[in-house]
Order: C-alpha cells, then structure tokens, then sequence
C-alpha cells in the first residue's frame, strides 16, 4: 500500500533534485547523477572539535583554538558556499521540504560511523519559536533530525528544549554579538541526568547555537553533548 501511495505523491508533487532544483527522472533517487558531485564534502582536514575545514598542518580551527567549548565534539558533511545556501534556502523558505530527504542521507553516509562511535541517547533539533516554525510550516533541523534518527535507529526528543524568546538573525553579528544573542535563549523541558545527546542543525559558522545549546543539555544533566549538522562555514 505504501508503494502505490507513494507513487500516487510522486505524480502530485514529483521530487525535484535538491542541487538543480529540477524534477528528478526517477522519482526513486534523492539527487541527479551529475548533481552529486556539486556539494563540496569537507575533507579529511577538518578541526578536531568542531568538524570546521582547517589547513593540513592545523588540528584546531581559530575558534576553537581560542574558546572553550561546551560541547564535546562535532561534524559537519558539506562547505557552506553559493550552491548549498540556494538549496537550503529552497529548502527552509519555499517549500522544498523533500531536500531534507538527501541532506539525512548524506548526514547518514559521511558522518554516521562518528555518530555511532559517540553512542547518543538521544537526538535533539536546534528548536525555533512557535511564530518562526509556524511562518516556515515545519523546522528545518527537526525534519533532518527525524530522518537520521529512523535512519540510525536512534530516538529523537522533539520537545526537550524548547526556545524560550525571538532572536535576532545571526548572519550579520559577530562572534561575540551571536553568543550575547543566544544567552538564554533555551530552556531544557525535563532532566537528561547522565545521556549522550546529539544536537542536529542545518548550518554551523562560530559555533554559538551549538554552543548555547549544550549549555542548556549540560545544565539540565547531559553528560556529552555532540553535534552533526549538514554544512559549516570555512575559517
């Protein structure tokens, strides 16, 4: 039943490759053969905290070399640049949920053996504000997270922190003004004492969100706290 009912939503709403935006000729695939390439993977050379690309002779990024983290480790699958940013503007803004089916896979792919090294509990999505998730129709880390976890058959806890006030966008700010941004603006809904949580968002650039986020796991009783999200920034 699910076949057909699905292939009855392909010719409703055919998935289009989340690359090239156009509509897959099999409908079976998440991305166009020539399209798969496109995404730039970070390397084996990425810092050894944050998973952001660093240069060869480097084990640590700025950031992370400078800071004192609240997380315990990270990684990311692809660079932030031109072509990933109009997918996952696509993605968040006009309506082109099914990216989130290939973003997972991807995430599942490159990053899944870290994951399963770091044996997470439990998956929590970066969470938004009712009135952004209800301007968006759903939450872009939410979606991803949903997908890994049936993926890699770990269970992920919606509700568990929720973000407790509006802020202001943070493509803009600098390090400090992100942090400052995000201070507080996360409360932890019920106590995690002694889990291993992963934390899964879409982009990761200084690390605040992260960062904010693991604070508000750790203070409500996570003993690890790591991340994976689809792209970071490069230094």
């Amino acid at each position: 039943m699910n076949k057909y009912v699905n292939m009855f939503l392909n010719i409703l709403y055919p998935r289009h490759c989340p690359v090239c935006h156009r509509i897959l000729k099999n409908q079976k695939t998440l991305i166009c053969p020539e399209c798969e390439t496109v995404f730039c993977r970070i390397g084996e050379d990425y810092c050894l905290k944050c998973g952001k690309p660093v240069k060869k002779q480097e084990e640590y990024c700025r950031e992370c070399s400078a800071l004192c983290r609240s997380f315990d480790q990270g990684r990311s699958v692809f660079i932030y640049n031109g072509k990933l940013r109009q997918s996952l503007v696509r993605y968040k803004y006009y309506g082109c949920r099914e990216y989130g089916d290939y973003y997972a896979d991807a995430v599942c792919k490159y990053t899944g053996k870290d994951i399963m090294r770091w044996k997470p509990d439990v998956i929590v999505p970066v969470p938004l504000t009712g009135r952004k998730q209800r301007m968006r129709g759903f939450n872009q880390s939410a979606y991803l997270a949903d997908r890994v976890g049936e993926q890699l058959q770990i269970p992920v806890a919606y509700g568990l922190v929720k973000k407790t006030r509006n802020t202001k966008s943070q493509k803009k700010l600098n390090a400090a003004q992100r942090k400052q941004n995000l201070a507080d603006a996360f409360r932890a809904e019920e106590n995690i004492r002694g889990l291993t949580v992963l934390v899964i968002d879409d982009v990761y650039t200084t690390g605040s969100t992260v960062d904010a986020m693991a604070q508000c796991l750790k203070g409500a009783g996570a003993e690890q706290v790591y991340f994976i999200t689809l792209c970071a920034g490069q230094q």
